[in-house]
């Protein structure tokens, strides 16, 4: 089992136009002992990242503290944007436009699409390198999301705008040879936080295409009644559910 820890920076400075060498914000920096503390007990044997400023900073103080080194990998960078090209008012109903058509870009910029499959090669690479390994790699909001969307096709432009101001944000997942077998998301603000109920969504998805959960649930209905089922060793009946 290989296991990736993807750690979404802390909060950058906008006001900095250039990408690369955007700094974290006073708050993202008081915000990275978050990152240091969740990943202090998780054996991570490697730690990767985007070449781009803030996502090395994110995990350079528990890099350091391990005695690990920075592994930059240019393809982990953040979706490539010619800002000339972006409204300087209502972003994200622009940006919908990429969610909605994965093919979509303005001139000279990188569609959704293309995002994906750079990253998605990349992790496809550190997988082969770094078998039954642990490791932290340090990404970004868009690019984060094109990995889950790829492995979740359920994640969506409203899943992106959920997570837009979570910064820093973690998502493991888990993989064996038969791909993603595990996907797990990460508040650390609120890393013990349930879910709201009356905000979950049902999806009836075929067969094979649900590789990227650690657990299944099956609830069942036969003529206007739920069905459950009882095992052998317990006397209480159940929903049908499995790892």
């Amino acid at each position: 089992m290989t296991t990736v820890y993807f750690i979404r920076h802390a909060e950058s400075d906008s006001s900095v136009y250039d990408s690369k060498t955007r700094p974290l914000t006073e708050k993202g920096m008081k915000d990275l002992a978050l990152v240091t503390a969740f990943l202090q007990d998780k054996n991570i044997d490697v730690v990767l990242s985007s070449p781009f400023k803030r996502a090395v900073d994110t995990i350079a103080g528990f890099a350091e503290g391990k005695g690990l080194q920075i592994g930059l990998i240019e393809d982990f960078k953040e979706h490539d944007t010619i800002s000339d090209n972006y409204p300087s008012s209502d972003f994200f109903t622009f940006i919908s436009k990429y969610w909605t058509d994965f093919h979509y870009r303005v001139p000279g910029d990188e569609s959704l699409f293309e995002l994906q499959k750079r990253n998605i090669a990349a992790l496809d690479n550190v997988l082969v390198e770094y078998r039954n390994k642990t490791i932290a790699i340090g990404t970004h909001g868009m690019a984060l999301s094109t990995i889950i969307n790829y492995y979740d096709p359920t994640y969506e432009f409203e899943n992106f705008l959920d997570m837009v101001k979570l910064k820093p944000w973690v998502v493991r997942m888990d993989f064996n040879d038969d791909g993603c077998v595990g996907m797990e998301k990460i508040d650390l603000f609120n890393p013990v936080q349930k879910p709201d109920s009356k905000l979950c969504k049902v999806f009836t998805d075929d067969v094979g295409t649900l590789k990227a959960y650690r657990y299944t649930v099956v609830f069942a209905r036969y003529n206007d009644k739920w069905l459950y089922c009882r095992a052998k060793e317990r006397d209480t009946f159940e929903t049908a559910g499995a790892h």
